[in-house]
């Protein structure tokens, strides 16, 4: 399975997406619909078939007993009743018959087709106390006694039980008619309609799945020119077909998508015009900045000798050549880092030596204390750690308060560096911006003489390494504390660097 197809796949797993919550919908709608659909017609069934059953047993019941039970002796004796039982029960549909009759003393005598199945016993006794009970005559009731019946269940199994009493003198009649076949029709009857709303429930499933298929493609190959668009592939497009509002869409996203084509290939052409420009100007000025450097030397040199008047111009004048020098040798480092052609030069060296080296170099051994033991050894590039520490220190001597303190750690495979001064500190509107280009923070710290240049050129160098620097005050409010931290080894990074190169270029090669 290849990684799109992963991506879809677990895409339309979560309950986020827009797939799975409309197969949802369409699924709990056909479920409702299914259900109280196949519960109506299970209850209208039901009760249809119970009162068909019921009425046909309940009417032979009565015709029966009229003609039969009626038409017994007075006072019939347990032979006469059991005989009009069978009879009654042989010419019924299906149920069994008791026949009960009382003697001098209230002794009842029982006449019944199936000592089995059907005794007073399985008569529940609110319904005998229902059948015996004399009815009151009023205008709308001129009988004594009536018909009664009763769903019970015997054993697990449904019956409907049903008593009267002969009017006028005579024998009282129950029947047992059994619901079994009833009760598997109904069984059978629910798990079709349970299959129905399972078939309804895969069917509303299959419907929203195609649905959403249908919907949402467009939609996920819009997703998908967003994201290549926002890779920076800009010549991503969409092919539109159709009027509806996802076309409308498309339409919208591609005019868009050409907009910004045009604005990023403005932008561009506008900062390469002004890298080109600053690099040849920089280019251009190392010239004559190499001879006014000369002279300005030569001027130092003699200065000493000079008019009194004229020997602070003659400083003047060399430290602020010196000051330009050092901003055209930046501008060009910052140019080589946004053309992307600035490459790392790695070695094998001991931190200890070179942050000593570093600060010997400068004449900074009596401003800062160093916390760094020998024999650290790292692979990096030995000239870009040097102007990294130097803008750091130097930064912290400049703008910070001595003594400078820098110390020399590492922490599993990284390189950590800390330079704390015991300055002011930095205010907490100017953090965020330390690390800007030509950010110079004059307001509360008018002795800044830099170009602005130096943190941003140490962080790209840091960022070029595979590191990062962070500023932020002493915890203790004694000064700014600067944290270099550093691979222990950049190897790794410069041999991807190679390889996405090389990638690249066979790309190229490929496109052409």
């Amino acid at each position: 399975m290849t990684a799109a197809a992963k991506r879809s796949l677990l895409a339309g797993l979560r309950w986020t997406s827009l797939r799975l919550r409309l197969v949802v919908v369409f699924a709990l709608v056909a479920l409702t619909a299914a259900v109280s659909a196949s519960g109506i017609a299970y209850w209208l069934n039901r009760e249809a078939v119970l009162t068909r059953t019921q009425d046909a047993a309940l009417g032979d019941f009565r015709q029966e007993m009229q003609n039969r039970a009626a038409s017994l002796p007075l006072h019939p004796t347990k032979d006469d009743l059991q005989n009009a039982a069978v009879q009654m029960a042989s010419s019924s549909p299906g149920y069994s018959v008791l026949l009960v009759d009382k003697r001098d003393g209230d002794k009842p005598i029982v006449g019944n087709s199936n000592l089995d199945t059907f005794t007073l016993d399985n008569v529940p006794l609110s319904l005998q106390q229902q059948v015996n009970r004399r009815q009151p005559s009023e205008a709308g009731n001129t009988y004594p006694y009536h018909l009664f019946w009763q769903r019970t269940s015997i054993r697990g199994t449904p019956y409907l039980v049903a008593g009267t009493r002969i009017i006028g003198g005579g024998p009282t009649g129950y029947m047992l008619k059994s619901l079994d076949q009833e009760r598997q029709d109904l069984n059978s009857l629910a798990w079709s309609l349970g299959i129905a709303t399972g078939l309804a429930l895969v069917g509303s499933a299959l419907l929203a799945q195609a649905a959403a298929t249908t919907v949402l493609r467009p939609v996920q190959r819009l997703g998908d020119a967003a994201r290549k668009l926002g890779e920076g592939k800009l010549d991503t497009r969409l092919v539109v077909s159709g009027t509806d509002e996802l076309a409308d869409l498309s339409r919208t996203f591609n005019r868009a998508a050409i907009s910004l084509e045009k604005k990023v290939a403005d932008m561009s052409a506008r900062e390469e015009s002004s890298r080109r420009f600053v690099a040849d100007m920089s280019h251009e000025l190392r010239t004559p900045l190499t001879a006014i450097t000369a002279v300005a030397e030569v001027l130092e040199d003699e200065a000493d000798s000079l008019d009194p008047m004229i020997a602070p111009a003659v400083h003047l004048v060399v430290s602020e050549t010196r000051r330009l020098n050092d901003l055209v040798e930046n501008l060009m480092e910052v140019t080589r880092f946004d053309a992307g052609t600035a490459r790392l030069v790695l070695d094998t060296v001991d931190v200890a030596d070179q942050v000593t080296a570093c600060i010997d170099a400068r004449a900074w051994l009596d401003a800062v204390d160093l916390d760094a033991e020998r024999g650290m050894m790292v692979r990096l590039d030995p000239r870009r750690l040097d102007v990294i520490l130097a803008n750091l220190i130097g930064n912290a001597l400049k703008h910070g308060g001595s003594p400078v303190r820098v110390a020399v750690r590492t922490d599993g495979d990284e390189l950590v560096i800390e330079v704390r001064d015991h300055g002011p500190g930095i205010p907490e509107d100017v953090l965020p911006h330390v690390f800007d280009r030509f950010y110079k923070a004059s307001a509360s710290r008018p002795r800044s003489e830099g170009s602005g240049l130096g943190l941003s050129i140490a962080m790209e160098n840091a960022h070029i390494h595979g590191g990062d620097i962070t500023a932020a005050n002493s915890p203790d409010g004694d000064g700014a504390v600067f944290v270099l931290r550093l691979p222990r080894d950049a190897e790794d990074l410069t041999r991807t660097a190679r390889d996405q190169g090389a990638e690249a270029r066979d790309e190229e090669g490929d496109a052409t």
